[in-house]
């Protein structure tokens, strides 16, 4: 059986096709999310990808931020249990997923098999978010995706101690204007975010092992800073912004037996 999941977020799309449920024929991601051509691409080019056509698919279950705008979905499935599975599926032994979107931070609690135990989530605003990242990094002139090589040449942490995105831009310009280098500002921009999203963590029952999905947890700054403010390893896969796309493609396969 071939199942495909789509996970449609707010500055990404992500695709994965999967073969009964366990073997990935195929996966792709593209810098585009919902309200832009980013969904259709994905679905189109992962079935160019895997050489096949929608006829072959068996069931699509979309996920993530957009879900519920994507026609081609046979059944819409929230992001929550979608990147329980897939962080099951790609590090089975995680217990707590900390998962750092675009315009939100979730904390997950699952249990041996993937199944979601409970969840918290910050929605409401950007601090914690990459959409908190992305601002930062246009304030520093520099690609979000060098924010973790910078925050490595940190010599003094700059204390970042606004946890609105706005007042925060207004700091991280005064401390620019002050001469702090970017590196010390960066190491305290992933600062503020590992406190934002430690303080949500510690709303659940934090068990072993912790693992990261979503874009934030290619980013090994952030990652440093939470293990630091957690007291815990934080681990990542090569695939963790997949996780969620994972998820959904194992799910239709679950749905569909």
């Amino acid at each position: 059986m071939i199942t495909m999941g789509v996970d449609v977020g707010s500055t990404t799309s992500k695709a994965v096709i999967l073969q009964d449920g366990n073997k990935t024929l195929s996966k792709l991601l593209i810098p585009l999310g919902t309200g832009t051509e980013g969904p259709a691409r994905v679905y189109k080019e992962i079935l160019a990808k895997a050489g096949l056509s929608r006829s072959q698919v068996d069931f699509l279950v979309a996920t993530g931020y957009g879900r519920l705008t994507f026609p081609e979905a046979d059944a819409q499935i929230s992001e929550v249990s979608c990147h329980g599975r897939g962080m099951h599926f790609l590090m089975p032994s995680s217990r707590t997923i900390i998962d750092i979107g675009g315009q939100d931070a979730k904390v997950l609690s699952i249990n041996e098999t993937g199944g979601l135990i409970d969840f918290v989530m910050n929605d409401k605003c950007a601090a914690g978010t990459g959409r908190f990242l992305d601002v930062m990094a246009r304030v520093l002139n520099v690609e979000v995706k060098d924010l973790s090589t910078l925050s490595e040449r940190a010599e003094h942490e700059v204390s970042i101690s606004s946890v609105c995105t706005v007042f925060a831009e207004s700091e991280v310009i005064s401390q620019l204007a002050a001469g702090h280098s970017a590196g010390d500002i960066v190491a305290g921009i992933h600062r503020s975010v590992a406190k934002r999203v430690s303080s949500l963590a510690l709303r659940l029952n934090i068990q072993d092992d912790i693992a990261m999905s979503g874009g934030v947890a290619l980013n090994r700054g952030v990652v440093r800073a939470i293990q630091k403010e957690l007291n815990r390893p934080v681990y990542t896969v090569e695939d963790a912004q997949l996780a969620g796309a994972y998820g959904a493609a194992i799910l239709a396969y679950e749905k569909h037996i």
